[in-house]
């Protein structure tokens, strides 16, 4: 892969720069075909690491698992409130863009790093494409249902992953001209590395029995609250009834689910995050996967695993109609664990999603490409060219 890092402090019309602004593991995951596809096109880019994911075990070992370049910045903002996170990530971001002065930043998914790189970028007149546009679970107390409407209503460059993302841009208004239905960068990154998930080497490093479960919970509408944190954790002890369970633990919430009983014990293996590889591995060879996360909804569609994601709604509801995915309540969990292992692993619909072949990141790429080289529609619906900036 050629040098990622840009020089100079002013737009290069001849040499145009795209930065990828990149915060938290599924980011990483879905950015990685990105650059690789900008990379054969001989594209010049960098990757802002904010450093939302701050230890090794949250992003260090995705960067080497995904074959992504060093980033050419580390904001290390770390937690906090998000008040606070995205306070701290205005103040980097805005510094970091003004140094390189890129003529594209491309954000991904619905973390707050996305979320501050848009505001960063629209007040200086950058322009911004979104991987992963037009996800919508319609639930404004959800944190990342705000910065998915906020960051698609201020892009220029909107890439979505699935069809129903297209009716709800549309129905917000989004100009179609500025969309684009590319198909999932995070199955790409799946189908890179399946030849490399073997449950086998995870499951002994970690004394599991060859059947066994996943659960993956860090959602603030499950954790954050003592009452509702006690009722995911005794659901998720009755299905360690049924079968061991490992969580890889996020770092959000550790202690709260800890306080509520979610501890190493019985049939329940709490265990640090894994990379990317590792998880994965683990997934695959699950009978069963219990989650709150939307890429995990994704990843087990693709692989047939049966997934129970605790929630009440999802942004990814293709993950149901032609995946393994059910919505569950903490209450329901236990009977739905049982009828997921008696039934197996099956796709409903009998077809994956459109466009999920493992292709979405050189189509995203050669987009972007023919931006650099022609320019596109701003949202004000006047032409904006790189060599304008």
């Amino acid at each position: 892969m050629r040098d990622y890092a840009p020089t100079g402090t002013t737009p290069d019309p001849e040499n145009p720069l795209v930065l990828h602004v990149l915060g938290a593991r599924p980011n990483f995951v879905k950015a990685a075909p990105v650059v690789r596809g900008l990379a054969e096109l001989g594209v010049r880019q960098g990757i802002i690491h904010t450093g939302q994911h701050y230890d090794a075990l949250m992003s260090d070992v995705f960067f080497a698992d995904l074959g992504l370049p060093e980033p050419i910045a580390n904001l290390g903002v770390g937690s906090g409130s998000h008040a606070r996170q995205t306070a701290a990530l205005l103040i980097g971001l805005e510094d970091v863009v003004l140094e390189h002065r890129p003529t594209l930043v491309v954000v991904y998914g619905d973390v707050n790093s996305t979320l501050a790189a848009i505001l960063v970028c629209g007040k200086l007149h950058i322009p911004t494409a979104h991987v992963e546009a037009g996800l919508r679970s319609f639930d404004r107390e959800m944190p990342e249902e705000v910065n998915r409407v906020v960051t698609d209503a201020l892009s220029d460059i909107l890439f979505a992953t699935s069809p129903d993302a297209l009716s709800h841009l549309a129905n917000e208004g989004v100009d179609p001209a500025r969309v684009h239905l590319v198909g999932n960068p995070m199955i790409d990154s799946l189908f890179s590395a399946l030849d490399h998930l073997d449950p086998a080497p995870v499951r002994a490093r970690l004394g599991l029995a060859e059947r066994y479960g996943v659960a993956t919970l860090h959602r603030p509408a499950n954790v954050d609250d003592p009452a509702s944190a006690k009722e995911l954790v005794d659901a998720v002890l009755e299905v360690s009834e049924r079968l061991p369970i490992v969580v890889p633990m996020h770092p959000r919430g550790r202690q709260r689910l800890a306080e509520a009983g979610l501890v190493t014990g019985g049939n329940l293996l709490i265990v640090d995050p894994l990379g990317y590889v590792d998880f994965l591995s683990l997934v695959r060879g699950a009978a069963l996967v219990v989650t709150d996360s939307g890429g995990v909804q994704e990843e087990t569609t693709m692989l047939g695993v049966p997934c129970l994601t605790v929630r009440p709604n999802t942004e990814r509801p293709i993950t149901i109609t032609h995946g393994t995915n059910r919505l569950v309540t903490p209450a329901q969990l236990a009977a739905a664990a049982d009828r997921a292992l008696a039934e197996g692993a099956a796709t409903p619909s009998g077809e994956l999603p459109p466009l999920w072949d493992g292709k979405a990141g050189p189509r995203i790429a050669r987009v972007i490409e023919a931006w650099l080289k022609g320019g596109n529609l701003s949202p004000a619906g006047q032409v904006v060219s790189p060599k304008s900036l």
